[in-house]
This record gives C-alpha cells, structure tokens and sequence, in this order.
C-alpha cells in the first residue's frame, strides 16, 4: 500500500548519509552552464526590487520578453496557486513593474501544486530569458536498476509531462543504457538517440544535441547525479539548442565528494521533522494519519504502516531508527513522533536481530522521564534481550500498552489512537494511565 509513495521520498541510502538531494532550478542551470550546457541567461532574486533589477539587467522591454519563475522543489508550478489568491507559478514578464508584482506575489508565499497539496514556500525567484522554440524536447540521463547503470531517455514531445506523453504514446519515448564503465556516451547511442529526436544526419541541430548528450554526462559523472532530467530541451529556428527548465538530483552518499553543491541545500523546502532526524541517522517521512511508527528496518516499517490501515488506522509517518540505533536516537525518534500534533498514539515495532530491544526500551523510558510523552504508547518487542527490555518497562514507573504480536499492537494503536481523537474533538480531558491526552 506504502511501498510506492515511500519508495519516492526514501531513496536507499547508507548509514549516516543523506537522501539524495534536489536542488533549484536556478543552481541547476548555472551547474549545467558551467559545463558547457546552452541555457537562457537568468538571474536569481530574492525580493521584488532585486526581480525588477534583473529584469533589466536580462532587457527586459526592448525586444526581449522575460519568464519569471517560482523557485519551489515541486513539479506542476505554472499550473500551481498560491495560498494569497495569486494563480500559476511561471509568468511572462513584459515590463519592470511586472517583474516587481508578480515577484511580491510569488515571495514569502506557499505555493500548492498537484506535487505538493499542503503548500512549498517560495523564498527565491528566477528571472530568464525567453527562448523562441522551433520545438520542445525531452531529454534525461538516470541511474536505473533495471539496466543495472546509467540510462538515457529522450521524447520528441517535451515541454509537458512525461508522464502523460508515456501514457498517451508510450512509442514515443526512447530508452538506451549507457555502458556503465564508459566515461561518455559512445558515438553510435548518441546518434541512435539523435535520431529518435528527428535530428537527420547533417541537420543544423545534430552536432549540438550530441554535445548536449556528452556534456550533460560528463556533468552526471562528475557530481555523482543520480537524475538530471532536461524538459523542454528548445530547438530554436536558428538550429540551436537550449535547456529551458531542469531537475537535478545528487546522491547522498557522495557528500563528501560534492560539498560544494550540497553546501546549497534549501532546508525550507523540506519537511522540519525529515530535516531534524536526518541529524541524528534516522529515516523520517512524514504522512497524513494519526499513529505515529517507530521501526527497525524499512520491510517492518512497509507491514506495520499497511496492518495499521487493515485495522482502520491510518500512519503518521514511517520512522525507521534501523539495526544499530542508540539510546538517543531512539529518545529523539520520540520526541518526533510526541512533537507532531497530528499523532494521537504511537506504535512501536521492533524486531531484535542486530538492534537490541533492551537499548530501545531504555531510550522510550529516558524520554518518557526526559520531554514528558503525553499520548499512548502500544510496543510490540520481539527478539534480542526481549525478555531484559519487558522488564525494564515494567519496572519504569509509566504505563505502556504491550502487545505479543503486530495484529494485537495495530489494533490496539488503532483503538487508543480513535479514543483519543474523539476526546480531542470533544475538548475532553480524557487520561491513558501514565499519558495525559
């Protein structure tokens, strides 16, 4: 049931690293510019006098229109609305005091798109040239699992989502691996994918579409991406080409290697609770229910969320504190899952195999005795010193619900999480001995 949307936010990652990073567009254009990659001129601005001074500063008004983009990691922007009123998220600038409106309208203001229905803050904005298309492409370069490497995909209809072109007319999206130990694109892929462009040998544009395909590799290569994905890619009616727009994503686990481009990171565009345990090495995505999960291990973490919601519950989260938890990790897991106003209980699921259940009894007790867990704690313990970790429960001094298997810990969160929505509703002083509600 989880798997899919998890799968999308939780990239696979190491211990102690980040998950994979995705940047602005405006930090993926000038990456893509400093290795020989077309794109418009632009100028970032983070306040409207700074968008009309750019807007300038591009010639805006003599003879050159101008887009003026919000600068939000989302999808679905030109068709997003703001939550002041103010429609779309891309606009067509054509005088200063435009540039200065829509950029008082955009800034400090949440953006709610089809990607993200809760709202993105936009703190930043992009002014760019507007570039004439002959036609719109799409063009990206991916690590795939499938072909065990690096994958270049590429449609003749960009400047829409892919998503739709490959449901629509799936025949017109081309897939070709990269060779995993080259270090560029062989000639005779290059071409072939050229081709599927509709770039004929000897057009203007074939020369520079191929470059495009190296360079754009080399860039990938070099600072460890795991996605850079082009759309629209313009063919112009002078033959060039040129990146219109842009994601680009790095892998964590080469932070050590791409400090420069992770020193970027837009920590405004996260959610705090994922930003917070990612400080302490704990896997955090947060959901829209009301019981809040710690786990060890994701496949626990996929089986409890989905027996939560066979028993009519609904998960706030998937806390994964993984085989080698401490004690305070697992104290700050708490203090998450206790700070969130949407958990109305907690589940606890841990099977002792490396983490012991002993050092997460103990880090649920220092919590307890430390920030004060105001909501039901059902804990469902089984494996290494399980026998240790029920005693030092027992022995604690605050009343936890315990369970013997994941059915009776679901069903008995899912029964304390509906009582204490329902008090909660009813403004009721409702009290689980030992937690407040």
């Amino acid at each position: 049931m989880f798997a899919q949307k998890i799968a999308k936010r939780l990239a696979p990652r190491a211990m102690g690293a980040t998950r994979n990073l995705n940047v602005h567009e405006y930090i993926a254009m000038e990456t893509m510019n400093k290795h020989g990659i077309a794109v418009p001129a632009g100028f970032v601005a983070k306040t409207p006098d700074e968008a009309a001074h750019a807007f300038t500063k591009l010639g805006g008004g003599n003879d050159k229109d101008v887009v003026i983009k919000a600068q939000v990691l989302s999808g679905g922007r030109g068709l997003g609305t703001f939550k002041n009123g103010f429609k779309g998220g891309v606009h067509m600038v054509t005088k200063q005091q435009e540039a200065r409106e829509f950029a008082e309208s955009m800034l400090g203001e949440e953006l709610v798109t089809k990607q993200n229905a809760g709202g993105i803050i936009c703190n930043k904005v992009y002014l760019m040239e507007r570039i004439y298309m002959r036609r719109e492409l799409y063009l990206s370069i991916l690590m795939d699992r499938g072909s065990g490497g690096p994958l270049l995909v590429a449609s003749p209809f960009g400047g829409t989502s892919i998503e739709d072109v490959a449901a629509s007319n799936p025949n017109a999206i081309f897939q070709i691996p990269i060779p995993i130990e080259s270090r560029e694109i062989p000639a005779d892929i290059k071409a072939k994918m050229a081709e599927n462009l509709g770039f004929e040998l000897g057009a203007k544009g074939r020369d520079k579409i191929e470059l495009l395909m190296n360079n754009l590799y080399k860039m990938f290569l070099d600072l460890d991406c795991t996605q850079a994905e082009l759309n629209p890619v313009a063919e112009t009616p002078e033959g060039d080409v040129v990146v219109c727009d842009a994601k680009v994503n790095f892998d964590g686990n080469a932070e050590f290697r791409q400090s420069e481009i992770f020193a970027r990171r837009d920590l405004t565009q996260e959610d705090p609770r994922e930003v917070e345990a990612s400080k302490y090495d704990l896997n955090y995505i947060g959901l829209d229910g009301n019981i809040g999960c710690m786990v060890n291990g994701a496949g626990l973490a996929m089986s409890t969320m989905d027996i939560i919601t066979l028993k009519g519950g609904s998960p706030a989260n998937f806390l994964d504190v993984g085989g080698g938890a401490t004690e305070n990790q697992v104290q700050k897991a708490f203090e998450l899952l206790n700070s969130d106003d949407n958990v109305q209980a907690i589940l606890v699921n841990i099977f002792g195999g490396i983490m012991r259940c002993d050092v997460i009894a103990a880090g649920i007790i220092n919590a307890a005795k430390e920030i004060g867990i105001s909501k039901p704690i059902v804990i469902r313990l089984q494996g290494t010193n399980v026998d240790a970790a029920k005693k030092l429960i027992e022995g604690c001094g605050f009343r936890m619900i315990l369970a013997e298997d994941l059915e009776d810990a679901a069903a008995k969160a899912v029964g304390v999480a509906d009582i204490a929505k329902q008090a909660n509703e009813l403004h009721l002083g409702v009290k689980f001995e030992g937690f407040g509600i």
